[in-house]
């Protein structure tokens, strides 16, 4: 990843749409650095999202939704870089722990995804060196 990387996150209901919490998101990641462009998914692409990275200048890559009428353009090459984060989410469900939830608080959850990356970090140190 390069060093114009920021990384936000926020704990919500398995019941509620990540689409909801991507205002809170946004502005916590942005305020660790200042992206030239915002990657998401499908599920971010509505018009009050694109509105809201374009008013801050912003490049836009989120791939249009089959509900479109008419397919919005995007950096494909840009938006296959997700990949990674795809493929860290894959590694923490490998967490027994993380991937079934067995913790009841949101904090004793979001602590054991911080061990757990911490852990996975580490072992990236270990095989690099």
């Amino acid at each position: 990843m390069s060093e114009n990387t920021a990384s936000a996150a926020q704990l919500s209901p398995g019941c509620e749409s990540d689409f909801e919490h991507f205002p809170a998101v946004y502005e916590q990641a942005c305020q660790q650095v200042d992206p030239k462009a915002i990657v998401t998914d499908k599920g971010f692409d509505s018009n009050a999202i694109r509105n809201q990275i374009r008013r801050d200048h912003r490049r836009v890559v989120i791939p249009s939704r089959s509900c479109r009428k008419v397919n919005l353009r995007y950096d494909k090459k840009l938006y296959r870089e997700r990949n990674r984060i795809e493929r860290l989410f894959n590694k923490l469900k490998h967490f027994r722990r993380i991937a079934t939830r067995y913790e009841k608080l949101a904090k004793t959850f979001l602590a054991c995804v911080h061990l757990a990356l911490s852990f996975l970090c580490l072992r990236l140190i270990a095989n690099t060196t």
